[in-house]
């Protein structure tokens, strides 16, 4: 493994060379001011002076090289221009073939130059970053600030890149009028709602895309999944090893996702009067929800481990758990005994094979539909979560087939086991286990599992080019200090191997993000796990009414996202959204209070949904925000990023369901309000906590 200088260097064109950025000898220089300052032979003030003059310097060099090398790919383009007009008159086929091989080369010299700007902003980007750490300076934000708003900036050649838009555009639009109509010219702007497939402006789109803050659905959907993106681009799109990818395989980690999701949720409108009915309390329905979350605490450590060797042998081992703890859930209630019902949840919860749908797109789906799979395990989460409840309230039957009873508190879990056991059959049938590399490889490589989540599916594209952070905590290089040699000690690059040594590699700009998340989730919990007992106690709606409320909020989950990924995301900086919604979450929460008298449906309904769709928009925002600020180090290996917050997460959910059943002791007239309590101060902490860390999130 190498510093970042090092592969910066490794990533560079040679005839090129001359015009990147200086990443060594500034590196050197922000020492030596630190030096400098120490034995008091400099003041800060001059030390600020002279980093920013040396990296206007920089920056000049790099956009003057941009300038002339967009001007001959400019006057590349105009020539074939010509020559396309000349063919308009007399059309010949092989001509047209030749002319369009033409664009294509210009196209991948293009993307050359696209990879040079990329890797120079992130050059800027570390090195700004460093500055920042070693002399605790805000330093950053005003520089970009200063530089990207100034009418004669160099910067904002760099961050609008409006030259290499227009170079993009034309190759695009003439690949599009040559490809496959051999001279009917149909112009791309005729039919801008037919996407252009063609390699190389796929990949130029792509390396645009990662420059600029473009976010669509897809992209905001897909860091739901935190999976990140490797941290350099390639000149070269990497080879990928096509025989690791199966599709039906894809669809089964997604079917798993989904039935795991219907399986938490569609207990949630009838769990209080399954609790009364084997004579426990209603409010003990927080324990019988929270029981599956408890068990996934561990599953997620053992199944993300287990995924480093096999991936079909843990979803074979889901399903069998899943189908046994839905049929002791469902037999709970013949055998009259809330212990049976709990151990049934805690199997399904021990079931919990995320982290190995998580980690089989990250390993074996191809980058160039990585985001698509991402974008895919995210909406079965969101469907499979509006499906549980809806499914429940259509389940209102009641028989009984020799000694076994079917009605709407068993029907789920006879449902759910029918349903896994036909998964197992499929799974055993379709599924391809991919070859995993030998550990030996996987170290060198990093591509053990999370290269995986080293993907934030094109994580770049979520980024704006220089006001961003894309140097993870560790900075990589940052503490290393190497002067002749870029080398750091292979020890210091390895994943982390416990959660103990995990959690030392959390910074307080990744506490925070954790603890948001944590917030989310428990504030998402409470309302929906207490919302059968709250809604029977005050407006006394039956199990169908409940059902119809849950599957609602739940469907609000992707138009959400589509809102804020296609539009809001590109009109404000992630973290503008993230504090916004954290306030809108607090509003949400406030609002819910039982201060009124009566309290109405319209104030828990209204209350409700601000919280939850604005804690859905704080998730995903969250997310996109922690995969950059989190450590390298925990992008790979059994102890990666995306565990820790599914632990976060799921911890949230038990201590929410907790919190339900010991305040079920105040009774139900004061469940609500006690309930509301702690979701409002981990809330109010948690904002306090993200404008102390405001200016290191981006």
């Amino acid at each position: 493994m190498v510093a970042f200088g090092k592969k910066l260097k490794e990533r560079q064109l040679q005839e090129w060379s001359g015009f990147y950025i200086n990443y060594k000898q500034m590196k050197k220089k922000v020492k030596q001011y630190t030096q400098q300052i120490e034995v008091g032979a400099q003041d800060r003030r001059h030390v600020l002076k002279d980093f920013s003059r040396m990296l206007d310097n920089q920056i000049e060099k790099i956009v003057l090289f941009l300038l002339e090398q967009q001007g001959i790919l400019a006057s590349r383009i105009a020539k074939l221009g010509e020559k396309q007009e000349a063919l308009q008159q007399q059309p010949d086929i092989s001509q047209i073939s030749e002319l369009r091989e033409a664009y294509r080369a210009a196209g991948q010299d293009l993307l050359k130059l696209l990879v040079f700007v990329e890797l120079n902003a992130i050059g800027l980007r570390k090195i700004l970053k460093k500055f920042d750490k070693r002399f605790g300076y805000r330093f950053t934000d005003y520089y970009v600030k200063t530089r990207a708003n100034h009418p004669y900036s160099q910067l904002q050649q760099v961050c609008k890149h409006v030259g290499i838009g227009a170079v993009v555009g034309a190759i695009s639009r003439n690949l599009h009028e040559l490809q496959d109509r051999q001279g009917s010219y149909l112009s791309i702007y005729d039919q801008p709602a037919l996407p252009f497939q063609d390699p190389v402006v796929n990949s130029i789109n792509a390396a645009v895309d990662r420059l600029t803050h473009s976010t669509n659905f897809l992209n905001f959907l897909a860091q739901h999944a935190l999976i990140m993106h490797e941290e350099l681009p390639s000149p070269t799109e990497e080879p990928v090893d096509d025989q690791r990818y199966h599709f039906m395989s894809l669809l089964l980690n997604l079917a798993n996702t989904f039935l795991y999701m219907v399986n938490t949720y569609i207990i949630v409108p009838t769990a209080d009067d399954y609790s009364m009915s084997l004579g426990a309390a209603a409010t003990l329905c927080g324990v019988v929800i929270g029981a599956m979350a408890v068990a996934q605490v561990f599953s997620s450590v053992y199944f993300s481990a287990w995924s480093n060797k096999s991936y079909f042998k843990p979803l074979v081992f889901s399903s069998i758990v899943l189908f046994m703890g839905n049929i002791l859930y469902a037999l709970a209630y013949d055998l009259n005994s809330i212990w049976v019902l709990l151990i049934g949840r805690i199997c399904c919860g021990l079931g919990s094979a995320r982290a190995v749908n998580r980690r089989y797109i990250s390993d074996c789906v191809p980058l160039k539909i990585r985001m698509q799979a991402s974008a895919g395990f995210v909406s079965a989460s969101a469907l499979g979560m509006a499906c549980g409840p809806a499914m429940a309230g259509l389940l209102q039957s009641n028989f009984k087939i020799y000694k076994l009873t079917f009605n709407q508190n068993t029907l789920p879990g006879w449902v759910m086991a029918v349903a896994w056991l036909v998964y197992l059959v499929w799974l055993w049938i379709s599924f391809r286990e991919p070859a995993h590399e030998t550990a030996e490889t996987q170290a060198p490589q990093a591509s053990n599992a999370e290269t995986t989540e080293n993907d934030v599916l094109e994580k770049g594209l979520k980024q704006p080019l220089l006001a961003s952070s894309e140097d993870q905590q560790e900075d990589e290089d940052a503490d290393q200090d190497y002067d002749e040699s870029e080398e750091a000690t292979e020890e210091s690059r390895l994943p982390a191997t416990s959660i103990q040594s995990a959690y030392r590699l959390l910074t307080p700009s990744v506490k925070v993000q954790l603890l948001i998340y944590f917030m989310l989730k428990y504030a998402m919990e409470i309302l929906l796990s207490e919302s059968s007992v709250v809604t029977t106690y005050y407006f006394g709606w039956s199990t169908g009414s409940v059902a119809i409320f849950l599957a609602c909020i739940g469907l609000t989950v992707l138009p959400v996202n589509i809102l804020v990924g296609s539009y809001i995301s590109n009109m404000f900086e992630d973290r503008q959204i993230l504090l916004a919604s954290e306030i809108m979450v607090f509003i949400g929460i406030l609002l819910s209070f039982h201060i009124i008298i009566p309290y109405s449906v319209a104030q828990y309904v209204s209350s409700g949904l601000i919280m939850f769709v604005s804690a859905e928009v704080l998730e995903g925002v969250n997310l996109s925000l922690l995969s950059r600020v989190m450590s390298s180090r925990l992008s790979r290996g059994t102890y990666n990023g995306g565990l820790l917050s599914t632990e976060a997460g799921t911890l949230a959910r038990v201590v929410a369901d907790g919190t339900i059943t010991l305040a079920g002791y105040f009774g139900e007239s004061r469940l609500l309000n006690t309930t509301l309590l702690p979701s409002l101060l981990i809330c109010i902490s948690s904002i306090i906590a993200t404008c102390f860390t405001y200016n290191t999130l981006y």
